[in-house]
């Protein structure tokens, strides 16, 4: 059997006002549209940026009366228009048949302050995960949200995939921890005008020997597009640099026979996990003590 997952990674257009009612209809209309694509595209999985429906702008949400940065005052979010357009999402995915990825804010009881999350949604229309954002920049912690706890990985079609946000990509314990939970695809959706960030996500398929999907906003594309990374690190397909909202499509294949992905698949991943239990144990000089000095040489 098979073992494939046809990926489509988006480039959607982001806004940044959560009391924007227009602005959020707006993101989940291209939201829809460029799923509809990805289903014709024969893809299985989409996936969107960080806040896809909204990433709300710090200077937006947490802007004080002389413009220095306060607690962001939740209230004035359109809540009713984020839920009913993450449930239009949900609801397509489920007519299509696409598994889908997409970032927006999850409201907490007051005062806590919501999470910054990527829910996952089901090929039945049925929200099945929900990843909390764990590790927030500075400003995200002190004005904006509340920290996830845990990792997540789901499946589809028998290829396991963890999520990420944005700056963890910064945070190397986390892409380690969904290596060893055995994912086959790492999905890093941002929110970031960062060419480096980018290279970090290369970095981690070479790392690795895993697939990551990268998702930014279209308005951001002219720097770095969307794509997905083989393992070993090379781009397999990327959205056109070009500020318009767009679909990257590729395979996740895991017998697949290109060189390099075979190479990290079969070789380098497995050698990785046994360098670090054990492997060497059995070959370490010992008996005579001038082996162990540092001193001469």
């Amino acid at each position: 059997m098979a073992r494939t997952l046809r990926l489509a990674v988006a480039q959607s257009t982001v806004p940044e006002d959560p009391t924007d009612r227009g602005a959020l209809r707006a993101a989940g209309q291209e939201i829809r549209a460029l799923m509809a694509e990805a289903a014709d595209a024969g893809a299985r999985l989409v996936q969107f940026p960080e806040g896809a429906i909204t990433y709300p702008s710090k200077h937006v949400m947490a802007a004080g009366p002389d413009g220095e940065l306060a607690p962001a005052d939740w209230s004035r979010a359109a809540w009713d228009v984020l839920r009913e357009e993450a449930e239009s999402i949900a609801a397509l995915a489920g007519e299509l048949r696409l598994w889908t990825a997409f970032g927006s804010i999850h409201p907490l009881t007051p005062p806590n302050r919501p999470h910054n999350s990527l829910f996952i949604v089901s090929d039945r229309g049925e929200l099945v995960a929900r990843y909390d954002k764990r590790f927030l920049s500075h400003t995200e912690v002190s004005y904006l949200y509340t920290p996830g706890r845990e990792p997540v990985v789901f499946e589809v079609d028998g290829i396991r995939i963890g999520c990420a946000l944005c700056v963890e990509a910064n945070f190397p314990p986390l892409f380690a921890e969904y290596e060893r939970l055995d994912v086959d695809c790492v999905l890093l959706s941002v929110m970031v005008d960062d060419a480096p960030r980018a290279r970090i996500a290369q970095a981690y398929g070479t790392l690795y020997s895993y697939w990551l999907g990268y998702s930014i906003p279209a308005q951001f594309s002219t720097t770095v597009p969307s794509g997905i990374v083989a393992p070993g690190g090379r781009w397999l397909a990327q959205c056109p640099a070009d500020g318009q909202p767009a679909l990257a499509v590729a395979d996740i294949n895991l017998d697949s026979t290109d060189s390099d992905i075979d190479v990290a698949l079969r070789y380098a991943r497995p050698w990785r996990r046994a360098a670090q239990n054990g492997l060497y144990d059995d070959h370490f000089v010992s008996g005579d003590p001038r082996s162990d000095t540092h001193t001469a040489f």
